[in-house]
C-alpha cells in the first residue's frame, strides 16, 4: 500500500509540474484593440502604457510567448536599420521596443512590433533582465 501512495504522490507532482512551469513572474498583456500594454509582476499591476501595434497592411501576431532575446539597442535589418531601443524579442522578428514616434502611441502605427515610449521600453527591458526571460510572458490579444 505504501508503494501505491508513493506512486500516486509522484504522479501528482508530475501532473502539477506543467502548471507551475507556465507560471510567470512578469506578464505583459498587450491589448491590440485598446492599444495598451499592462505589465504585472506576481499578479500586481505595475504599469499601463499606450502602445502602437501594426498599422494597416502589417501584422502583430496574437498569442502568448516567452521572450527569447533582448537587446539594449537593436537596429532593424528589415526596415533600413531603424533603431529599436530596449528590444525584447518574443516571436520571430517581433519585439516590444521603444520609439521616438510617441505622438503615434495609442493607435496602430508600426510594422508589427509593439512600440512604447522609450522610457517605458527601458522599464520593461530592465524588468525582463531582472526576472529573466524564462519568468516573463508576453500576451498579445484583441
Amino acid at each position: 500500500m505504501a508503494k501505491i501512495w508513493a506512486g500516486l504522490a509522484v504522479l501528482g507532482m508530475l501532473v502539477a509540474a506543467p502548471s507551475l512551469a507556465h507560471a510567470a513572474t512578469v506578464v505583459a498583456h498587450v491589448d491590440v484593440a485598446k492599444q495598451v500594454m499592462t505589465v504585472s509582476r506576481q499578479g500586481k499591476v505595475l504599469y499601463t502604457w499606450k502602445v502602437s501595434t501594426a498599422r494597416k497592411g502589417y501584422d502583430t501576431p496574437l498569442g502568448t510567448w516567452r521572450p527569447y532575446r533582448i537587446h539594449q539597442l537593436w537596429k532593424s535589418r528589415k526596415y533600413d536599420d531603424a533603431p529599436m531601443p530596449y528590444a525584447v524579442f518574443y516571436d520571430r522578428g517581433w519585439a516590444v521596443h521603444g520609439t521616438t514616434a510617441v505622438s503615434r502611441l495609442g493607435r496602430p502605427a508600426s510594422h508589427g512590433c509593439v512600440r512604447l515610449a522609450t522610457s517605458n521600453a527601458k522599464a520593461f527591458y530592465d524588468l525582463v533582465r531582472e526576472v529573466g526571460p524564462g519568468n516573463t510572458r508576453i500576451i498579445v490579444a484583441n
